[in-house]
């Protein structure tokens, strides 16, 4: 839509439409893109649509919203170290890495004591 002055105006939807729109899309085997574009909306418009309906929802029932995690920052004390323990490593059984590229697929066996030849290799590989 274009004014007089060359300026699109925004378009303003009932919320019937929107209500009609969003449980089309809630539909098994439906795509919010197909469902936006066989009614001329943007998919991102429709997909904000839609979570606003479950959020609704899911106050109506009166279940908290979940927020979202908090970031870990490391200045503020919010990281946890964990204990992760190491592999085990069977004696004589070489460290494998399997790599593909469209049709071609190369195996590579290495042994367990030259580990760290293998990562380096590897490194330089991967650059």
């Amino acid at each position: 839509m274009n004014t007089s002055d060359g300026r699109r105006r925004r378009r303003k939807h009932s919320s019937e439409f929107k209500a009609k729109v969003v449980a089309a899309c809630r539909q098994p085997g439906v795509s919010i893109a197909a469902v936006a574009l066989a009614n001329g909306l943007n998919a991102n418009l429709l997909r904000r649509w839609v979570v606003a309906e479950e959020q609704t929802q899911r106050a109506d029932r009166s279940e908290p919203v979940s927020a979202p995690p908090a970031r870990l920052d490391l200045d503020n004390g919010l990281f946890i170290p964990l204990q992760v323990e190491a592999p085990v490593h069977r004696d004589g059984q070489p460290i494998s890495i399997e790599l593909r590229r469209g049709a071609t697929l190369i195996k590579v066996a290495w042994p367990l004591p030259a580990a760290a030849a293998c990562a380096a290799w590897l490194r330089e590989l991967l650059r």
